[in-house]
């Protein structure tokens, strides 16, 4: 009993915690805004699938594969629910970008007296020099979260993962869709995940949360990302620490950030 009071007390500091808070928003938001993101979900499976072809040919080019690794079809249809899959990321992706315009967007139109003077000044006019900045920065973030995922974590996640099939005599033949599906989800956990400092730097400079509450519950952050990259990577700590690790550093460059723009309300 005593195991279940306490797990129920976790649970309970979590939603009261301001990303408990936040994520009950963003699930109210997202269902005033579902017709619209399965409509952009749509229209991007349907521009992504006769692509899908293609990136399956170049994800198992062999110059990718460890050594002694074979990838193999199962099942006479893998080939067309892989593709299926692909194209459903796509979408999947589109419908998050909208979700992140979104997020800004409430920041712009936050509680923070100084955004409030902002968005007042600049009413009838689009400040193309930040939109273009916030855009930029975006893909910089998630080129280096794919750089990361390609140069770094995917190549170094397969060698571990083969040689410890190796070392016990078993051969390495892998599914496509099993193998694929792997990379799609480090790869795009990766891109979504460097985007944590514009995130933090969003929620705290459009007032949605105090700085100093955010601190105080930074832990219940980096638990987040922790469960993200549990559900991401395979079931191993080598694997959960080099997925979860990257977001919550960039968290805290995000706090870092944060305060060097000099917030009247910062507390460290």
């Amino acid at each position: 009993m005593s195991g279940a009071s306490d797990l129920v007390q976790v649970l309970d500091e979590w939603g009261q915690s301001p990303m408990g808070q936040t994520l009950g928003k963003a699930r109210d938001h997202v269902r005033r805004r579902l017709p619209v993101l399965l409509a952009l979900g749509a229209l991007g499976f349907m521009a992504a699938f006769p692509f899908t072809s293609d990136a399956v040919q170049w994800l198992i080019a062999a110059e990718r594969l460890p050594t002694g690794v074979r990838i193999i079809v199962t099942t006479p249809v893998e080939f067309l629910l892989l593709q299926v899959r692909l194209a459903a990321d796509v979408a999947l992706g589109l419908v998050l970008l909208l979700l992140t315009f979104d997020l800004f967007r409430a920041a712009a139109r936050g509680s923070a007296p100084a955004m409030k003077d902002a968005v007042a000044a600049a009413r009838g006019k689009l400040n193309v020099g930040a939109l273009v900045l916030l855009v930029i920065s975006a893909l910089v973030l998630a080129a280096a979260g794919l750089l990361y995922a390609s140069a770094g974590l995917v190549p170094l996640l397969l060698e571990y993962l083969s040689r410890d099939a190796q070392s016990v005599g078993l051969s390495n033949d892998w599914r496509l869709i099993a193998y694929v599906g792997f990379l799609v989800r480090l790869h795009l956990a990766s891109a979504i995940g460097f985007q944590a400092p514009l995130v933090t730097l969003a929620v705290l400079r459009g007032g949605l949360v105090e700085r100093a509450t955010l601190v105080a519950h930074r832990r219940h952050v980096w638990f987040g990302c922790v469960v993200m990259g549990a559900f991401v990577s395979p079931p191993d700590p080598v694997s959960l620490f080099l997925v979860a690790l990257p977001v919550v550093l960039l968290f805290e460059v995000g706090l870092i950030v944060d305060r060097m723009l000099g917030r009247s309300s910062a507390s460290a």
